[in-house]
């Protein structure tokens, strides 16, 4: 597996857990919105460190670290994924998975194969604005694959979506009917990306800022999911049915 970057330290990557998180290069969205726009080139190799390297650097954090987040980029475009975590894996780590949810497939496979242990499924629109939003076509049977796959409760997750300026509140009350019953659905404050590292990216996003909407939209999406948590608005909230 190729790797374009690593965190050696988070507290926020994996839920309850110290982690580090492994970047890898390529994506096949381009989303607009995007704050690690340089890992959508398959060419990235910004770490310079090789997967035989930060295999060996995490065997000497054992006991330092709970666990290890795989994301990108969008990680299930790359060859060799499932070896790495069941790498990860066997040196005593967690393993998650941060994904766009666009390869059920492979997805399916990782899951069938053990080696995860916690799945962060980016929930982008609701399915009429996913083209527009994501840059590219998207196949939305594919992602309501993962979703069902998810659902399914082998595998502990949560679904999340980043509240861009362009989705407004039946936007996100559409996508919580289209993951009713989810376990945990994490509304996360969107934050501009740094000057020109999205000028390649379709569409014009407006400066950061919280929706005076966003806690009663909270209120009403907790009657579909079982969880309903926002981060990065000055406050947290948890609704538990």
């Amino acid at each position: 597996m190729r790797i374009a970057g690593v965190v050696k330290s988070s507290l926020v990557d994996y839920p309850g857990m110290i982690a580090a998180v492994v970047f890898t290069p390529g994506c096949n969205l381009r989303c607009s919105y995007c704050h690690n726009p340089v890992l959508r080139d398959a060419d990235s190799e910004a770490s310079g460190r090789t997967q035989e390297e930060v295999l060996s650097w995490l065997g000497g954090r054992r006991g330092l670290l709970d666990a290890v987040v795989v994301s990108g980029g969008e990680p299930t475009i790359q060859r060799g994924i499932a070896e790495f975590m069941a790498e990860v894996r066997a040196l005593g780590y967690l393993v998650k998975l941060d994904t766009n949810g666009t390869q059920p497939d492979v997805l399916a496979s990782l899951i069938d194969a053990g080696v995860l242990d916690y799945v962060g499924m980016d929930i982008k629109a609701p399915a009429e604005k996913y083209d527009e939003i994501c840059g590219v076509s998207v196949d939305q049977g594919a992602i309501d694959e993962s979703i069902a796959l998810l659902m399914e409760g082998s595998v502990d997750h949560e679904f999340r979506t980043t509240v861009i300026p362009q989705l407004t509140p039946e936007d996100l009350l559409t996508m919580g009917n289209r993951i009713r019953c989810a376990r945990t659905y994490v509304l996360q404050r969107y934050r501009r990306p740094q000057a020109g590292r999205s000028s390649d990216s379709p569409g014009s996003v407006p400066a950061d800022r919280t929706p005076p909407w966003i806690e009663a939209v909270r209120q009403r999406l907790g009657s579909l999911v079982e969880n309903c948590v926002v981060r990065g608005f000055g406050f947290t909230c948890i609704r538990s049915t």
